[in-house]
């Protein structure tokens, strides 16, 4: 059972850097497999006979052997670092535990035993301090008893919501009943979840520690689910699967099991791992091809540009992939070709209990992937400083042909193509979730909120609230045709964001026309103002039956600036405030 002075002392970020050091590993184990096959090709060049059979076949083993490591590497990783983020949630669930006994007059001692502080006891200031709480000394200021500036307690994070500090207090200011109740509660919950991730990781380790002796991969049945298949399916069928058959899948069919929705978080960033660094190669022997030749035209120079950009992308991705700041990254679908596609988590969405989805707008590629991460991210940042007893994750989802000029961001072809993909997802990741439902949101940017609008629509979205910022419409003239309770419809434009100027079709029409006439002043004063974008109702505006948020000034692309009160609203409907 963790103990409370064993959590106090925990240090997250030492087991991250072990996951980072497994997974470092893989590097080594690429270059000597490559090595391999070097020297293996150059033996079968200038050697023959039953002695280089026999040789290459042997080489061929080692590089047998040499295969299976490098998921098994990435999944110790994984184990190491989700142990590290649920370990940062209990010690912030124990910090809020400290805080409310500072707030109630509640004593914790070293073994975290709850009592009633003598109003006079001197206080302590808890984690921070780097001490543990010694006799007589109350949860909130410094060791020595020295008292604290007025209205201010050393613990740093506020009270756990919802306790009633006031009606906690007994006779004297002493802790009452009801306080050392809630101080109790909340730590048995931090010590239970930290016990909880122990335990887990633990098992996990030992599985792969078995794995090792047993074999690590067999290989599975041979039906496989189509591509497009039903997420339920996919995840029943990969219940069926014995871990051996599932690693083996992972290696052998990572272009399979990486994009499946249906399969499992961890599993899909194994494979689509094991498939980045192949990815990259590719494009970097393309580009070589281009530059070889002799005289490129306007259609190499153009392709060379692409893949630049791929590159740029893939590298940045790569660089994020590489971290070990938390969150722990996963990825979760790839694909290099056209203008590129890609799905990063930051956090494992199948352990959350909060999950934001982002659908970035018009212009959005692979090469724009880090830069809409980090919106992403600074979503889940803000959450973490609302709620660091949370487990959240945010999913950059880029899985659609975003509009790169304004002629394609002008149709809705492209957001209606995107929509079962998008559909699919969400009920992927409610099929593989872990525990309890979380809560899933689903974020539309600019176009990527008509993405959004269209699938919900369309096809429906498994999601408890839908969120638009700077939206040109979402396909629907009313909040009710999302197939969601309008109060979980949720919008915000900045006052000074150019949207709102993208007005419909046949308006612009009209006022093209209007405007070479006399009349076109009193005309236009009279003409109402009724709130139509160029797809749809203005989902920020109250008629459309939703719910709204504040943005500050900040354009079409600040709605993620540090000081605009939409990232706050953003954070807020995540965490369901």
């Amino acid at each position: 059972m963790t103990g409370y002075a064993q959590l106090w002392r925990a240090a997250p970020g030492r087991w991250s850097a072990a996951g980072a050091a497994w997974r470092g590993l893989a590097d080594p184990v690429r270059r000597r497999r490559a090595a391999l096959a070097e020297r293996a090709a150059t033996l079968r060049a200038g050697w023959s006979g039953g002695a280089a059979g026999a040789a290459d076949g042997r080489l061929g083993v080692l590089r047998g052997e040499l295969t299976p490591l490098l998921p098994a590497l990435i999944e110790a990783d994984q184990v190491l670092a989700e142990f590290a983020g649920r370990l940062r949630v209990a010690k912030a669930r124990l910090a809020e535990a400290v805080a409310l006994a500072d707030r109630t007059g509640v004593l914790v001692d070293r073994h975290g035993r709850v009592s009633a502080a003598p109003p006079s006891a001197p206080t302590w200031a808890g984690p921070e301090a780097g001490v543990l709480p010694g006799a007589g000394l109350r949860s909130g200021a410094p060791p020595g008893g020295r008292p604290l500036p007025a209205g201010r307690t050393g613990s740093g994070p506020a009270a756990t919501p919802g306790a009633d500090v006031g009606a906690a207090a007994g006779p004297g200011g002493r802790a009452g009943p009801a306080a050392l109740d809630q101080v109790a509660a909340a730590l048995r919950d931090a010590l239970a979840l930290a016990d909880a991730a122990d335990r887990e990781a633990a098992t996990r380790l030992d599985e792969l520690s078995a794995a090792a002796r047993a074999g690590w991969a067999e290989p599975p049945p041979p039906a496989r689910p189509p591509a497009d298949a039903d997420p339920a399916t996919v995840r029943a069928w990969w219940a069926g699967l014995t871990p051996a058959q599932r690693r083996w899948l992972v290696w052998h069919e990572p272009g399979r099991a990486g994009r499946l929705d249906g399969v499992p978080v961890a599993a899909r960033d194994q494979a689509n791992r094991l498939l980045l660094d192949d990815r990259r190669e590719a494009l970097r022997a393309a580009r070589r091809e281009l530059l070889g030749q002799p005289a490129p035209g306007p259609a190499e120079r153009a392709g060379l540009r692409r893949l630049d950009a791929g590159l740029a992308g893939l590298d940045g991705l790569a660089g994020r992939l590489r971290t070990t700041e938390p969150p722990r990254s996963y990825l979760l679908g790839l694909d290099p070709t056209g203008d590129g596609r890609v799905i990063v988590a930051l956090g494992n969405p199948d352990r959350a209990d909060r999950v934001l989805t982002y659908v970035p707008g018009m212009t959005a590629d692979l090469a724009d992937a880090p830069a809409e991460l980090g919106r992403a991210g600074r979503v889940l940042s803000r959450c973490a400083g609302l709620a660091p007893g949370r487990e959240t994750a945010a999913v950059l989802w880029l899985d659609y042909d975003a509009p790169d000029f304004l002629p394609e961001a002008a149709r809705s072809s492209q957001a209606g193509d995107a929509g079962p993909a998008l559909h699919r997802f969400q009920e992927g990741l409610r099929e593989t979730h872990e525990g309890p439902p979380a809560r899933q949101t689903v974020l539309g940017h600019s176009y990527g909120s008509l993405v959004v609008g269209a699938a919900a629509r369309d096809h429906g979205l498994d999601a408890d609230a839908l969120v638009f910022v700077g939206s040109p419409g979402v396909g629907v003239d009313r909040a009710e045709a999302l197939r969601l309770p309008p109060e979980r419809v949720w919008a915000s434009t900045a006052p000074d964001d150019v949207i709102r100027l993208v007005e419909p079709p046949g308006q612009l029409t009209g006022r093209a026309v209007l405007a070479a006439s006399p009349l076109a002043t009193a005309v236009s004063l009279l003409r109402p103002d009724d709130h139509e974008l160029w797809f749809g109702h203005d989902p920020s505006e109250p008629g459309f039956g939703g719910r709204t948020f504040p943005s500050g000034r900040y354009g079409h692309t600040g709605y993620w600036e540090a000081g605009n009160p939409a990232l706050d609203g953003m954070a807020r409907i995540v965490l369901g405030r």
